[in-house]
């Protein structure tokens, strides 16, 4: 394994739901295509027409390959480009396996609500109840301040220990998640619980530990009892080893000078509940469907997921961009829809849906945001929204 020198700055290693600064600037800019009517499609292939052609110009841009799916009702419509293998030159194809990233927290809030419907738990309890002695200042920490990135703890990823094994090279090495945990509330508190949104993958790590807690078994097997098995996702999976399913595609970084390096590799623990799931555009689509149509939680629970807090003050807010139980409600200019991406290295994904399940578009790209060329990560932003309001 060659060694990874240290970047100029710390990577980001997940994507939260898509910023609200972004949206509100591509709203101008894709209201003319939300109107327009839809342009003919192709599932896969290179026919340069509607989407196709974004989706090509995202990888003529610096993108190793991608992968676009919409859904809409009955129809559903896939659109490749690129590699998904550099090194053979093998392309792109839509059924390939990859990491999600971020959208595993979706998953992970789900489990979470599907206890509390169950009576086994209550949004209200504290962390210091259900964890006691491993978090400071748990006695003011809720499970919903948890899932809606309220609690001000810190991100474990801003912790130096965080990165340096893979560094080092060492891309198979494995954090536990109380590990994890305690990198992140070694850091100072980002604010007081509460008082804004802060996006901390500590604190789905945390949630993990007390779906393990409450349950007796692993995240890993309550996630495939409870969501992958009841809604066929035969495609996903929560790895606890590195390597991903056949086929899939290979993930890439720019570390130092081009061109990037495959990190497919790294181990799963740097983001275990936050982030470790493995999936397909399909699979994430459907759960996304099942999940806002109702299907994995009772309404009450659903509602819950549903409501939204201010990122700068953390209060409820009952119109516009806010973040819920592991969605966000963007400002997209063709209606209410909610949204959750995600970054690793390697891999950027995106996924967004109508509020009664209807629709999802999900978009995936084989190289991380952190050291994707600007141009690609711009139409990377353009293309997601265009997809979602213009249709296929």
């Amino acid at each position: 394994m060659n060694r990874i020198d240290p970047p100029a700055r710390r990577p980001s290693f997940r994507r939260l739901a898509i910023p609200a600064a972004i949206l509100a600037c591509l709203a101008a800019a894709v209201l003319a295509a939300a109107a327009a009517p839809a342009q003919p499609t192709t599932t896969t292939g290179s026919q340069a027409t509607g989407l196709q052609k974004d989706v090509n110009a995202l990888v003529a841009a610096g993108a190793p390959g991608a992968i676009l799916l919409v859904q809409d009702g009955n129809r559903t419509v896939r659109y490749t480009a690129g590699l998904g293998n550099v090194a053979p030159k093998t392309p792109m194809r839509a059924n390939n396996h990859f990491k999600i990233a971020s959208l595993t927290k979706t998953y992970t809030a789900t489990v979470v609500l599907q206890l509390v419907g169950e009576g086994k738990l209550s949004l209200d309890d504290t962390v210091q109840r259900r964890l006691p002695g491993v978090v400071p200042n748990g006695n003011k920490i809720t499970i919903r301040k948890l899932l809606n990135h309220t609690s001000g703890l810190a991100d474990f990823e801003g912790n130096p220990r965080y990165l340096k094994p893979y560094l080092s090279g060492n891309f198979a090495y494995h954090w536990t998640p109380r590990q994890l945990v305690n990198m992140g509330v070694a850091l100072k508190p980002l604010h007081a619980p509460g008082a804004r949104s802060s996006y901390s993958n500590t604190n789905y790590v945390i949630a993990q530990l007390i779906v393990e807690k409450i349950t007796g078994k692993t995240i890993g097997a309550e996630l495939k009892r409870r969501i992958f098995q009841p809604l066929s996702l035969r495609q996903t999976s929560y790895p606890t080893k590195p390597g991903l399913p056949s086929p899939y595609a290979h993930g890439y970084k720019l570390l130092g000078k081009p061109p990037a390096t495959d990190v497919t590799g790294l181990s799963p623990s740097l983001a275990p509940g936050s982030g470790a799931i493995i999936s397909t555009v399909d699979d994430v689509a459907d759960f996304y469907r099942a999940l806002l149509s109702g299907r994995l939680l009772k309404p009450n629970e659903l509602r819950a997921m549903k409501t939204t807090v201010s990122y700068d003050t953390g209060k409820v807010v009952t119109a516009g961009p806010g973040m819920g139980l592991s969605i966000g409600r963007p400002p997209i200019p063709c209606g209410v829809a909610w949204t959750h991406g995600g970054e690793l290295p390697g891999y950027e994904v995106v996924a967004i849906s109508s509020g009664d399940g209807r629709r999802q578009v999900v978009l995936m790209a084989n190289q991380d945001r952190s050291t994707m060329p600007k141009r690609a990560v711009a139409l990377y932003d353009k293309l997601v929204v265009k997809a979602y309001c213009a249709g296929a």
